[in-house]
């Protein structure tokens, strides 16, 4: 169990840019086991979470919140344990006083891959039942192409500098995620 003592309050750590001068995320975070806060441009909790890496997880925030990922708190640990991480999150989040929007009701657009089927109009719905299986495929591979062109507009608008790229054999099925 962890104790009060090892989790640092919300209020005690900084606001640090999501986004440095450079347009790259925290580099000191590469590899790094700890908890994480995600805020708004108006500095309005979005999302609280924990990895064995946190700069991978926020990168998979980035690009799938892009306009909710402005500031960034946390909290690294030295040894992996799922109970402190649990603890240190909950206490975060009890500490805000209302579950943030990517802890609750929108937590799948900050945890699972971009999925372009559930942006479907009803027109390209119907389109896309009339089609053979293999120009379905087509047909979401080229959703994906056009959110992955999308986002890309939308982080360049941002300063990101990074070099992001999308595991292209999830786009056959309409899905958008990081190719590491």
């Amino acid at each position: 169990m962890t104790s009060a003592s090892d989790i640092i309050s919300l209020t005690q750590l900084d606001f640090l840019p999501y986004i440095d001068t450079d347009g790259y995320l925290p580099s000191e975070l590469q590899g790094k086991i700890g908890v994480y806060a995600i805020f708004a441009l108006d500095r309005t909790l979005q999302f609280v979470g924990y990895s064995r890496d946190i700069y991978l997880s926020l990168l998979q925030h980035l690009i799938r919140q892009p306009r909710s990922c402005h500031w960034l708190k946390f909290q690294i640990i030295s040894r992996p344990s799922r109970t402190i991480l649990e603890d240190i999150r909950s206490a975060w989040i009890e500490e805000n006083g209302s579950i943030p929007p990517g802890n609750a009701e929108k937590d799948t657009d900050w945890t699972v891959p971009i999925d372009t089927k559930r942006t479907m109009t009803e027109a390209e719905k119907s389109t896309y039942k009339r089609l053979a299986e293999n120009d379905q495929i087509k047909f979401l591979k080229n959703r994906a192409r056009d959110r992955e062109n999308e986002l890309q507009l939308i982080l360049k608008s941002r300063g990101v500098a990074m070099d992001i790229r999308f595991n292209p054999k999830l786009k056959e099925q309409g899905l958008l995620d990081l190719k590491f």
